[in-house]
């Protein structure tokens, strides 16, 4: 048994659903041989006289444990963080665990928007006849219900949102739920935020999404840090993380992925989307003297890295001034896109994976990065022992969040 004496919070179970794969391990074995499935997006209510590019997820698998009555009135978004849900749920033994002691945070706001639209679209001129089960499926809420009545969660449930933080904003409000002992295990799940076309347009319109500039070649899209980036590219991903007590944990004999340090959160006092340096490099130096660690121990950084014209330099540029310019960095979002509120869960859980192969993933189009002075991992995987990793999310709003793990 490995000594659970220090540090005294652990991760010790995953889920994953992503467009490379369902279940962590097909989601590793893809992120380490740098597949995709980059193309013009085909689900219902993603284009109207448009081709909007994105990463969207295959046919889902369903465990015969999930409930079909549940599943047959749930979202879409409701159907995959249920069957991620499930792969992190078993990995953790939380079966035998007193459902009281139990929690669920999702990361996300404004979830199911895609489904709102269709709603909105079969029912606007004849609203009488609308179902009665949208007056709860429409609320994120719903989500929480759903998993909760699934698997007998009995602790604590809510929904929280920071935009493209929210992921990361889950583990670390997970992480307080168990140190403060409301609960001695709790599950963060970053929900997929299933965008229609007009959040496409609108993003885009923003200058954040990208343009048609790749539109006859969608596999070029996306690609963090290089000079010829176009915006982010939308990417459907769902994470569940499984935080509890390093006792927790001993107690039922359960082997962890790896402590977390560290984690901070800070805010740019603005409601604009351009990044701030000042912020980005606050929530790092934060994190760091959290963690009790020198920038030269950490050995891995997954950067939030979207393919923003602006946030991919900004980042960069924090990244510097922080003296984190030695440390290996790749995109996980050159390869399954930007999950927005998943995007920060899913991404702990890429950091987690190559943190057990001892295997870094290739960033997919970093053909001619903005600043190759850094320690980039582009087109090819690298093998390499994490030690100490750095993960990294920002949103929309001014939220800054950081988390640092460490290989046990």
């Amino acid at each position: 048994m490995r000594n659970y004496n220090q540090p005294d919070v652990l991760i010790t179970g995953l889920g994953v659903t992503s467009s490379i794969g369902q279940g962590k391990a097909n989601f590793s074995s893809a992120l380490l041989a740098g597949q995709h499935t980059f193309g013009v997006m085909q689900r219902p209510g993603r284009q109207k006289e448009t081709r909007f590019i994105g990463a969207e997820i295959p046919v889902l698998s369903y465990p015969e444990y999930l409930s079909k009555k549940l599943l047959r009135k749930a979202s879409f978004s409701s159907h995959v963080a249920m069957v991620t849900l499930y792969e992190a749920w078993m990995e953790a033994g939380l079966a035998g665990v007193d459902p009281e002691r139990i929690g669920l945070i999702i990361g996300g706001s404004n979830i199911q928007q895609r489904e709102m639209l269709r709603t909105y679209e079969t029912y606007g001129e004849r609203a009488q006849f609308i179902t009665p089960a949208y007056g709860i499926s429409f609320m994120d809420s719903d989500l929480c219900g759903l998993c909760t009545e699934q698997f007998g969660i009995l602790g604590l449930a809510y929904t929280t949102g920071g935009a493209s933080a929210s992921g990361q904003l889950a583990i670390i409000q997970a992480i307080q739920a168990v140190l403060s002992g409301q609960v001695d295990v709790c599950i963060a799940l970053g929900a997929l935020l299933d965008i229609s076309y007009l959040e496409c347009q609108a993003l885009r319109s923003l200058g954040a999404m990208g343009t048609d500039r790749y539109a006859e070649e969608p596999a070029r899209a996306c690609r963090p840090f290089d000079k010829h980036r176009d915006g982010f590219i939308y990417g459907e991903s769902c994470a569940a993380v499984v935080i509890e007590h390093a006792e927790t944990a001993a107690s039922r004999q359960i082997n962890p992925y790896a402590a977390i340090t560290g984690w901070a959160i800070g805010m740019d006092g603005n409601r604009n989307p351009n990044p701030s340096l000042n912020g980005e490099v606050q929530v790092i130096q934060n994190v760091l003297k959290q963690a009790r660690l020198s920038p030269q121990s950490i050995d891995y950084i997954n950067p939030h890295g979207t393919g923003s014209i602006l946030g991919d330099e900004i980042e960069l540029e924090a990244i510097r001034q922080c003296q984190l310019a030695h440390t290996y960095i790749n995109a996980t979002k050159s390869l399954i896109g930007h999950g927005l509120s998943a995007a920060g869960t899913i991404e702990i859980a890429a950091t987690l994976l190559q943190m057990k192969e001892a295997c870094l993933h290739p960033t997919r189009n970093l053909d001619d990065p903005i600043d190759d002075t850094f320690n980039w991992v582009r087109d090819q995987a690298i093998a390499h022992q994490i030690k100490n990793a750095l993960s990294l999310s920002m949103g929309f709003g001014g939220i800054n969040t950081a988390i640092c793990l460490k290989k046990l």
